[in-house]
Formats: C-alpha cells, sequence, structure tokens
C-alpha cells in the first residue's frame, strides 16, 4: 500500500497546475521525502501523478535572526528555551505531470485542492506512467526513490539505438555490461537479439571466462572473444568503393580502374571456387596493360599501404555469418591494436558486414555495442573517420532491419550529430564538462536545465535515462554485475599490491 506523507497547502502561486505544495506529515522516517520523488494525490480530473522538485525546512522560532541571536546571547540554545522541535515541519513542492483516468495517462489542466492528502506514487500506476515493463523488460537496476525495478522495454531501448554517456570512471562500461548479461540471460520467449562489442580496452573479455562459485553467474558458454590480431577481413567480401573508403584518397579513376579489376577476379573465383587475396588484386594491377601508367602507380601504392596493415587475407576469419547468434554475444577486442587507422578498418568492415546480412536475413536482429564511439563515427570529415559513413547509415536505416546500435562514448560533444540524434534512447551517467552538457542538452528531447544540473552531482552507478524508452526522465541505481569483472576493475592500490607480490 502507497504510504501517505502530505497535505496539500495553500501559497502565494497555487496550487496550480504547473506546482503545488504540500505539508510533509508523516515524519515517522528521517527522511520522508526526497527530491525527485514521484507522489500521487486526487484531483477532479483524476489521479494527479508528480515528481517533488524543492524541499523546504521552516521553523517559526528561527525566522527572524535578530530573535535567535538576542535570546542566545546568555549561552543557552533556543532549544532549550521554547518547544522548537514542535513548530518544525517540511514544505515540498511538486511539479503534476499526468492525470491517470481509467489507466490511460493524460495531461494536467486542473489543480489539486488544498487539503487533499498527498501519497507515495502507487508501484503500477507510476510504472505505467514511466513506461516500464515490469513483466518482460530490460532491467538495469531500480528507479531512484523507489523500490520499483527499472525494467525497460527492449524494443522502446534498441529498436531506434541506444547511447550511453560519461565521463571517464562514471561507470559507462559497467552500465553497457548489466545491459549485455540481461540479454544474455533473456528467456527465449521474451524474444532475444545477438549481441556483438566492439571491446577497444579488453573491459569485456571476462565474460568468456568460466565463474566459480555463488558470486558470479557463469556467461562462459554464452560468449565468444576473437582478438583482432587473429581477425582477417576477406578481400572477396570487398567491393571498389568499400576500398575508396579504407583509402579516401583514391580518385574517381583509380576507382573505376579497381571495380573492373575485381569483377574479373569475381569471375575466375565463381570459375575455380578460390578466393583471390589482396596480393592477387596487386598482380592484376600490375599486368594490366590498360590502365595509365600515372593510375597505375597511385593504384598500386594505396594497395600496398592496405597490404601492410594485415588486416586482409582471401576468406573471413571468423567467419561472422557463423559466430553472431541469438542470445549470443561476440566480443571483438581491440586492445591489441593500437593504430585508430586500423581499429576504424577493421569496425567499417564489421558494421558494413553485419548490416548486409542482417538485410538478407543471414544473421538474427543484433545490437553492436560500440565502445569508445566517438573514436569510430566523430564530429569530422568521413575523410578522417572510415568507420563514420556505415555507422550512419546503420544509425539512420538500421531499426528497419532491426539492426541496433548502443554507442558508448565519454565525449558526447566529439560524436557525429548524425549518428547521435539518431539514437532515440540516452542513458546519462556524470558528465561534468560544459560543452558535453550542452551538446546533450541539445540533442536530447525532455531534458531542461535543472536536469542538466543534477547529471553534473550524479554518483558512480547512477543514471538518467532520456528519450523512447521511457515516458518521463528517469533516474537509475544500476544494479549490480552478475558477471565477473574485469583486471580494470582493480582500484591503483590493489594493482601495486598485486604486482609487488609478483616481485616477492
Amino acid at each position: 500500500m502507497n504510504r501517505e506523507i502530505g497535505t496539500v497547502v495553500c501559497t502565494g502561486n497555487g496550487p496550480s497546475a504547473a506546482e503545488f505544495s504540500f505539508v510533509v506529515t508523516n515524519t515517522s522516517m528521517s527522511v520522508p521525502v526526497r527530491t525527485g520523488q514521484f507522489v500521487e494525490v486526487k484531483t477532479d480530473e483524476g489521479l494527479m501523478i508528480a515528481q517533488i522538485t524543492e524541499i523546504v525546512k521552516t521553523n517559526r522560532y528561527f525566522m527572524h535572526a535578530e530573535a535567535v541571536r538576542e535570546y542566545e546571547k546568555g549561552g543557552k540554545p533556543l532549544t532549550t528555551i521554547f518547544p522548537v522541535d514542535k513548530w518544525e515541519y517540511i514544505i515540498a513542492k511538486a511539479k503534476p505531470l499526468a492525470i491517470s483516468v481509467n489507466g490511460q495517462l493524460e495531461r494536467v489542466t486542473f489543480p489539486p485542492s488544498p487539503g487533499e492528502k498527498v501519497k507515495i506514487a502507487d508501484r503500477d500506476t507510476l510504472a505505467k506512467f514511466l513506461g516500464l515493463d515490469l513483466e518482460n523488460g530490460i532491467e538495469l537496476g531500480m528507479v531512484r526513490y523507489h523500490n520499483i525495478p527499472a525494467k525497460l522495454n527492449l524494443t522502446k531501448l534498441l529498436q531506434k539505438h541506444l547511447a550511453i554517456l560519461a565521463i571517464s570512471g562514471a561507470g559507462k562500461s559497467y552500465l553497457a555490461s548489466v545491459l549485455t548479461e540481461e540479454l544474455l540471460l533473456r528467456d527465449p520467449s521474451k524474444g532475444r537479439v545477438a549481441v556483438v562489442i566492439v571491446d577497444v580496452h579488453g573491459e569485456y573479455v571476462s565474460f568468456a571466462e568460466k565463474a566459480e562459485g555463488n558470486d558470479y553467474v557463469d556467461f562462459s558458454g554464452k560468449v565468444s572473444v576473437f582478438k583482432s590480431s587473429f581477425f582477417q577481413i576477406a578481400v572477396p567480401q570487398i567491393s571498389e568503393r568499400m576500398f575508396g573508403e579504407f583509402q579516401p584518397q583514391i580518385s574517381p579513376i583509380q576507382i573505376r580502374e579497381l571495380g573492373k579489376i575485381l569483377k574479373n577476379l569475381k569471375t575466375k573465383m565463381y570459375k575455380t571456387g578460390i578466393p583471390y587475396s589482396l596480393q592477387d588484386i596487386i598482380e592484376e594491377v600490375e599486368h594490366d596493360d590498360k590502365i595509365s601508367p600515372r593510375t597505375k602507380e597511385a593504384l598500386l601504392g594505396w594497395l600496398y599501404d592496405l597490404e601492410d596493415t594485415g588486416l586482409f587475407g582471401p576468406v573471413e576469419s571468423p567467419n561472422l555469418e557463423n559466430i553472431v547468434k541469438l542470445g549470443h554475444a561476440t566480443i571483438i577486442d581491440l586492445s591489441e591494436t593500437i593504430s585508430l587507422r586500423k581499429k576504424q578498418i577493421l569496425v567499417s568492415y564489421i558494421a558494413r558486414r553485419l548490416f548486409d546480412m542482417r538485410k538478407q536475413e543471414k544473421i538474427p536482429p543484433f545490437v553492436l555495442i560500440l565502445e569508445e564511439a566517438h573514436q569510430f563515427c566523430p564530429e569530422a570529415r568521413k575523410e578522417l573517420a572510415i568507420s563514420k559513413g556505415i555507422i550512419e547509415t546503420i544509425a539512420r536505416e538500421g531499426r528497419k532491419f532491426f539492426a541496433s546500435l548502443c554507442l558508448v562514448s565519454q565525449r558526447p560533444v566529439k560524436l557525429s550529430t548524425t549518428v547521435l540524434s539518431q539514437c532515440n534512447t540516452h542513458i546519462i551517467l556524470r558528465i561534468t564538462n560544459p560543452y558535453d552538457l550542452k551538446h546533450i542538452g541539445e540533442s536530447s528531447e525532455g531534458i531542461d536545465r535543472a536536469v542538466l544540473d543534477i547529471i553534473t552531482t550524479l554518483n558512480v552507478g547512477e543514471a538518467l535515462v532520456v528519450g523512447e524508452a521511457v515516458n518521463f526522465p528517469l533516474f537509475v541505481k544500476i544494479r549490480r554485475r552478475k558477471s565477473k569483472e574485469p583486471k580494470h576493475a582493480l582500484s591503483l592500490e590493489e594493482a601495486a599490491k598485486k604486482y609487488e607480490r609478483r616481485l616477492t
């Protein structure tokens, strides 16, 4: 049963349809109300849902500073002279959000009456107002100040893409790991997706480690890890346009000549069944007398440069079509790759292959979790970001084919505006950079100045959810991980002591 906490009172400005105040009458708890809590009150329109925006403590004995000073000149506190505790009370301001009428939510157009009782919002009413899916949702944690699991509908959360934004160390990867756990633990009857994680720093590889004991859930049977050093891009899968993305300086004439070479090699491959390599393309170009010397020289230079990366081969390894499976996570570990260009080439290829296979329904619906997303789709020219084009394409068109993005970034201001604007749900942890805050405020619906101010004060593990997944900005306390945490989770002291033990 929802707890009664106060009574609506008259003020100079209300109660009105925009704001009302209530005096807290239930003081059985040391902290009876909190800013951000949801409350309900009966009105002539129906049951009103409101949110507490401000809390003020007052006491008539402390209203006049000069009186307090005079009384306490004798050395005795005012509390020993007057019955101060009997005159202290709490006034809370609340902002009306919606009216619940026969289970439907409507806009507030009429104020509550003075004297009406204010209660903590009912669990089911609040869950419906917030847009939670308590039966089948993805559980990220608990609604702040309410004993309600923050379960978000899978379709609303992911189909139109998700962005997880925060400063370094605020818990972005931790939250992405919680999301991954939920997707891997999801019952087939509720609908599952495949998970592909581009892991820049090796923060997710612990999912594949065998978890012993009762402290963690063992996900090792549902996770595969592939290091970038063993990843091979299949050259026959690359069109001349994709080569142009890998080498943005290639001219249209060079792309046209390369297209002719690829067409001949594909014809040979279909006849012999033997896939061709980058070296085969280079040899074809070298022996083609129809290509002008200047074009040939430049084209060979670009092809040799790509061969030097060591990323290309005649066949794809691992075969993405075979490893992307329902209820399974595929982790591409880029931690051993230093070159940003190499990482962008890999991400560009993987993202395009996944999207193309999904359009042909060769792989199941998937979510691509992209760590350090600002490295791969920055707000910069495409020439400086090889993977930007395909990521923007998935952001614009992916929802039609159930290809979802989850972008994880500590610098939202550096993210492509096109991509960020297509992420219809944002989960924001602590951010302090004013430029990032301004960018978030401009790109996220439902965020006002007051909410932006709260973002800067969030503790580690607290998050704000806004957008498609919820009906109203929602503050969530992120739940604890069920999987084994990576070595990165160690504190500096623990890491130092662990290294010292190795020396002794």
